[in-house]
């Protein structure tokens, strides 16, 4: 009877082995499949092919499963996340990054022109947290921080090393709270903090007055989402009135959409003007991107305001009018942000932001890291802030009312 017993115990043992076995078989299979295969890298001379062993991936996600103390903590979907941010933080590129789903619904509230925050547009110089641009009417600019200060700590977080999305999140948080920035600007001889009030930030689009009688004054503050359908209503404005001339302020524009651009460029170039090149590097054809018109300003004496706050976008409608007809940049060198991130959702609406180019302008210029010198340097100076004076823009102006 005993012996009876002993031999079921086994029985169901072994079958039970055999079921555990069999789905642990399934687990490394399906490993196996997913990312044990190791991928095959093609190396930089085309011909010698390289393997990647995946396998360690699994190694230590399972040693995570069995080992680790506090198992309440261990969120798998983090666990994807956190794989795929450590994957392109080899990259050491800034600008190439990941955004969960909630980050990235987040992103393209951002874009279309509307978010809570302290209004400025932030990125990676010099191995650096800093400040592209403060927004226009934003509290980052009623604070008093400029394009190109440094951004040493967030509240008590240090940002050496930091991602921009992380800085991000740092900074945006709830209308009525408050966040502090730790600055250092170049000539200040220590770091000072600044204590800013978060709010809803309402991105403008632009704003155009008469200066001297016949000078329009075109402000462009972004390439975003809704700038097209406002500069057409402007455009005719301006046309209807007594407008000859045009200067175009691009300064603390930190950019956007490249086919905001390219239609905005499409105001001061003829029809088929080349706008800007994208680069694709290792022997890639280069593509063009050209003016579809409608060219209304194209005959418009023309000068172009930028500073350190210039980037991206601004960067190419500077240089395209710049190299196709020979408009004058006034100001300060751009900030320098000229390569190309494609955008792209993932199957949980996760997205990749991706590094895939560069920008170059019609004269095949390398924007990135280099910036846009000035034709005529004017520096605007603190002492020129406090005291209301704007030395670019009234240089802008004694040039074109001698044309």
């Amino acid at each position: 009877m005993i012996m009876r017993w002993i031999k079921k115990i086994i029985l169901v043992l072994v079958i039970l082995g055999v079921g555990f076995f069999g789905y642990r078989a399934g687990v490394y299979v399906g490993e196996e499949k997913i990312l044990g295969t190791p991928p095959q890298i093609i190396s930089q001379d085309g011909e010698i092919p390289e393997k990647v062993d995946f396998s360690v991936f699994w190694e230590a996600w399972r040693k995570i499963e069995s080992d680790f103390l506090k198992k309440e903590k261990i969120n798998y979907q983090e666990m994807v996340y956190g794989a795929i941010r450590g994957m392109l933080e080899t990259l050491e590129d800034p600008y190439t990054t990941f955004f969960d789903p909630q980050e990235a619904e987040e992103f393209e509230e951002e874009l279309s022109g509307k978010y809570q925050g302290v209004g400025m547009m932030i990125g990676i110089k010099e191995n650096q947290l800093t400040v592209i641009s403060p927004l226009e009417g934003s509290p980052a600019q009623k604070a008093g921080l400029r394009a190109r200060d440094k951004i040493l700590r967030i509240d008590g977080t240090y940002t050496k090393d930091i991602s921009i999305e992380e800085a991000v999140k740092l900074i945006k948080g709830a209308k009525g709270t408050k966040v502090k920035l730790l600055i250092q600007r170049k000539g200040w001889p220590d770091p000072k903090e600044f204590e800013i009030q978060r709010e809803v930030i309402k991105i403008p689009t632009l704003k155009w007055e008469l200066k001297e009688g016949n000078i329009a004054l075109i402000e462009i503050f972004q390439f975003n989402k809704i700038l097209t359908s406002e500069f057409k209503k402007a455009a005719v404005e301006i046309l209807n009135s007594k407008a000859e001339k045009i200067i175009l302020d691009l300064r603390n524009n930190p950019g956007g959409y490249l086919e905001v651009v390219q239609e905005i460029a499409g105001w001061f170039l003829e029809k088929g003007q080349v706008v800007v090149w994208q680069d694709w590097g290792e022997g890639k054809k280069r593509k063009a991107f050209r003016s579809k018109g409608p060219s209304k300003f194209s005959q418009y004496p023309t000068l172009v305001l930028i500073n350190e706050g210039s980037a991206s976008g601004a960067e190419i409608l500077a240089g395209a009018l710049r190299d196709n007809r020979q408009v004058p940049l006034i100001g300060e060198t751009s900030f320098g942000k000229g390569s190309v991130q494609e955008q792209v959702f993932l199957s949980d609406d996760s997205s990749l932001k991706i590094t895939i180019a560069n920008w170059l302008t019609p004269n095949g210029n390398l924007i990135d890291e280099e910036g846009l010198e000035p034709n005529i340097k004017v520096e605007l100076t603190e002492e020129d802030l406090k005291a209301g004076r704007d030395p670019q823009l009234e240089k802008a102006i004694e040039l074109l009312k001698s044309k």
